[in-house]
């Protein structure tokens, strides 16, 4: 059990602008739950009774088609929150979410009690305007993408952003440890495995990337970009 859910609160884009005395009585009220890898946290068109602080892991939130392929919305980690939208709309919950890692921890807040906070302190509630428009980009980018791009771009795009946030540069290029399977790849830029593996064998003929079991080696970033951004693969 986290003890300190008070600084945990105060990371978050949505509660970081409270004071200390409101933020404890907020989350004297927080449910706290704890996720396997894969366990599901809610379903789409469940009624939303509130949202979740991500506390430690990540949380996917997801939509599931006919032919059980998922495709992933967005990747909340910790310390963030999920779920916002239907506290106001009064709406039902819009995808599946899922833990991302073992032993993902949140906490769960009623919707009229952030609600009331939200009447109370106005600055919560500009936070949650700007979380909602974030989200609305997000889901604008992906529909481009979907639509517009390759699945060969979706993946070299994929892989620009995870050599950016995660990827270790050693003076040649850029290493990534790629942690998730060619079905997670798949999910994540809307398509199956067996083209992953296609898209992955194209690319290192070209020279864009190479491969060692689970490490991907990016000798260009340049390279990698102008291929995500061409019009032709």
């Amino acid at each position: 059990m986290i003890k300190d859910k008070v600084a945990v609160f105060k990371q978050t884009d949505l509660f970081r602008d409270l004071n200390e005395d409101v933020l404890r009585v907020l989350t004297s009220r927080a449910v706290e739950k704890i996720l396997n890898r894969n366990e599901i946290l809610f379903l789409a068109g469940d009624e939303a009774a509130g949202l979740f602080v991500i506390a430690t892991g990540a949380i996917r939130a997801f939509r599931t088609g006919a032919d059980g392929r998922e495709q992933i919305i967005h990747i909340e980690r910790a310390v963030s929150t999920i779920a916002e939208v239907p506290v106001f709309d009064d709406g039902k919950y819009p995808s599946t979410t899922a833990a991302e890692e073992d032993a993902t921890t949140v906490y769960f807040l009623d919707k009229r009690k952030v609600r009331a906070v939200c009447l109370k302190h106005p600055e919560v509630a500009l936070a949650a305007t700007r979380l909602l428009a974030a989200r609305l980009r997000h889901c604008a980018e992906l529909v481009e993408s979907l639509s517009l791009r390759e699945v060969g771009q979706r993946l070299a795009c994929l892989l620009l952003a995870e050599a950016e946030t995660k990827g270790n540069p050693n003076g040649k290029g850029v290493c990534i440890k790629q942690k998730l399977t060619h079905k997670q790849l798949a999910s994540r830029i809307g398509t199956v495995r067996e083209v992953i593996t296609r898209v992955i064998y194209r690319l290192q003929n070209q020279g864009l990337i190479s491969v060692d079991g689970k490490e991907i080696f990016i000798p260009s970033l340049a390279a990698l970009a102008a291929y995500a951004d061409s019009d032709k693969n």
